[in-house]
């Protein structure tokens, strides 16, 4: 779902900061520090790499469940409902070239996007591990899975069911869900969705992949039962105080006037009391909660942990009550804080979210390797005041990501440099002078030093599905692209969302790009010190433009050298400096052998590209 909030708000002032260089005024920290130790951060979760999912644009495997026009929300997610003669779209047509049904009811391509549906469903998911796996992907973060009538899913239905139009029998489905008291989990069954879900972790499980999914508990749709309920029969309803309902009047369309979310009417806000949501919304999140982390009371069956969305917008009492049943559940568990500002420092802790998305690290890396406003004096800086706001063994588990479902595609962010992250990021506006053109050969390079970075720092990667496969895109809808895949024949991409002129772009799946990050993924996997090592930052020159770190894991090393200049550089390291008595090196990107002369290792660093030593090979 696209964030109004962190477009008009902190993130624009945050990159800004990142942009010029400049330092925060200091001032006197008040916020709450919880007690942050990363006892409830498991083990897996430091050693992961991670693969986010959007479910509707992942694969479509089972054309016969595709999403029907009654179950499709119109462009704004208010109510059901598509526009005469709508129908599924083309997995690899053009993406802004307008279907017949779009060009008949509207005059603009962003006007009708959000109507359109692809198809993904679970089954593509369960059809693809093997790929997953062998990417190197430990563990999937899944955008919403829950039923809902819009593409993005934010908008629930019903927290206890998968979307019926991602399983099997999207009409059986619905029969079931009619069969229940949505308030009362002894009725509650399981769907085809439901059951296949189970078995897409199941078969995850048997990859040793891990599975989390997203919660959305600050908001529903229009749709969600207790706000149909409400529609139905006003202050009567038994929810009737679920929401932020601000009157009941028949001058409303509704008979009653709410809050939505940041003022969009599509997503009603649910009630909140002090530092804590209503009670009986509570309850039910608790056993939507207990549901899906321990299936029948058989926690080996449930998902291992949660995203949860805009965090800040629910009170910590809330959470810290939330928090306690997870970890009571399954102590194994990760939960991961939708935050893109410094509010992580008060909401990751013991008792609450182990992680955050670490958005910060996103803005300093944006910074750093696209725009080039930071030195590598300043970058390693900033690093490091980003690693000393949270102990070792939370670090260690931070996503790392570039771009996801609320940005641009981290290609396009290449193309487009001259803005700073999640700013002007998005062409819904006719004098956008944003590039929508595919990457060049130059363009991709610097995508390939930017990943060699995020595998190799403190962290664990998150790649943005097909962001190894070549996609690209503007923020939210076109980050939200079908995925490419190697056995499909995609369409040339030469329109333009305003009709300006464009080069005619060629869409298919990249195996060199996703070569690479395959390749990253086997060293990450080979070598313990690229996933949970220490970090030293060893050397920074700014003039060449280069940033060279090593990590350590008990007796075994990885250095890295970063060079994001567009000259070759040569860069001298002293054996004494990288704390070893070993004068052989292995270079794991060009595959050769390095010795050191007296101590010093002497490298030549090709343009935009990168490192990596390590005192053994991969097949050692």
């Amino acid at each position: 779902m696209h964030k109004l909030k962190k477009i008009f708000t902190y993130p624009v002032v945050f990159a800004l900061l990142l942009v010029n260089g400049c330092e925060v005024p200091e001032q006197e920290d008040n916020r709450e520090r919880p007690v942050q130790t990363g006892a409830n951060i498991p083990d897996w979760a430091r050693n992961a790499v991670w693969y986010q999912i959007f479910p509707e644009r992942f694969h479509n495997a089972d054309l016969t469940n595709d999403p029907v026009v009654e179950r499709v929300g119109d462009p704004h997610g208010w109510d059901l409902g598509a526009p005469e003669g709508w129908e599924i779209s083309p997995w690899t047509g053009d993406w802004y070239q307008r279907a017949e049904w779009e060009q008949r009811v509207g005059t603009e391509f962003y006007d009708f996007v959000y109507t359109r549906r692809y198809g993904g469903d679970l089954q593509g998911v369960i059809d693809k591990l093997d790929y997953l796996h062998d990417l190197g992907i430990t563990a999937i973060y899944f955008n919403p899975v829950f039923d809902a009538v819009s593409l993005h899913k934010y908008d629930a239905s019903h927290y206890h069911h998968i979307d019926r139009h991602f399983g099997p029998d999207p009409e059986g489905d619905w029969e079931i869900m009619q069969e229940e008291d949505p308030n009362d989990p002894d009725t509650w069954q399981w769907t085809s969705a439901d059951l296949l879900f189970l078995e897409l972790l199941e078969k995850a499980r048997e990859r040793n992949i891990r599975v989390i999914i997203d919660g959305v508990w600050n908001h529903t749709g229009r749709d969600f039962w207790a706000f149909r309920d409400i529609r139905e029969k006003g202050e009567d309803s038994p929810y009737s105080d679920w929401y932020k309902i601000t009157r009941f009047d028949d001058s409303f369309d509704d008979g009653f006037e709410y809050e939505g979310w940041w003022g969009y009417m599509g997503l009603p806000e649910f009630a909140e009391h002090n530092d804590d949501i209503h009670p009986e919304v509570k309850e039910h999140i608790f056993d939507v909660t207990r549901r899906w982390m321990a299936p029948d009371g058989d926690v080996s069956r449930g998902v291992d942990g949660w995203r949860l969305d805009v965090v800040e917008e629910l009170g910590k009492d809330f959470w810290r009550d939330w928090h306690q049943l997870v970890y009571d559940i399954n102590p194994e568990a990760l939960t991961v804080a939708e935050i893109w500002d410094d509010a992580a420092i008060e909401f990751v802790g013991d008792d609450l979210f182990g992680v955050v998305m670490n958005y910060r690290w996103a803005y300093a890396t944006h910074a750093f390797f696209i725009q080039q406003t930071l030195s590598p004096a300043v970058f390693a800086e900033r690093l490091n005041a980003l690693l000393d706001d949270f102990p070792a063994d939370v670090n260690l588990a931070m996503q790392n990501l570039m771009d996801g479902h609320d940005t641009e595609r981290l290609a396009s962010m290449i193309v487009n440099k001259e803005h700073a992250y999640k700013e002007y990021s998005k062409i819904r506006d006719i004098d956008s002078t944003y590039d929508v053109r595919a990457p060049n050969v130059d363009e991709r390079r610097m995508q390939r030093l930017i990943a060699l970075f995020q595998y190799t720092w403190k962290g664990t990667p998150m790649v943005f599905y097909g962001t190894e496969a070549g996609l690209w895109g503007a923020d939210d809808p076109d980050d939200r692209k079908p995925m490419l895949w190697p056995n499909m024949e995609h369409d040339d991409e030469l329109n333009h969302p305003y009709s300006r002129p464009r080069p005619r772009d060629t869409v298919a799946f990249d195996h060199d790009l996703h070569a690479w990050y395959q390749k990253l993924g086997d060293l990450k996997a080979a070598h313990p010190a690229m996933r949970t090592g220490s970090v030293n930052i060893l050397k920074t020159a700014d003039i060449e433009g280069v940033l060279v770190y090593s990590r350590h894991a008990d007796d075994n090393m990885a250095v890295v050298v970063i060079n994001r200049s567009e000259t070759e550089q040569t860069v001298e390291l002293s054996l004494h400096d990288l704390n070893t008595t070993q004068e052989s090196f292995f270079e794991n990107i060009e595959e050769e052998e390095f010795v050191a002369d007296d101590g010093i290792l002497k490298l030549t660093v090709p343009p935009v590209s990168g490192l990596i030593l390590t005192e053994n090979s991969p097949d050692s």
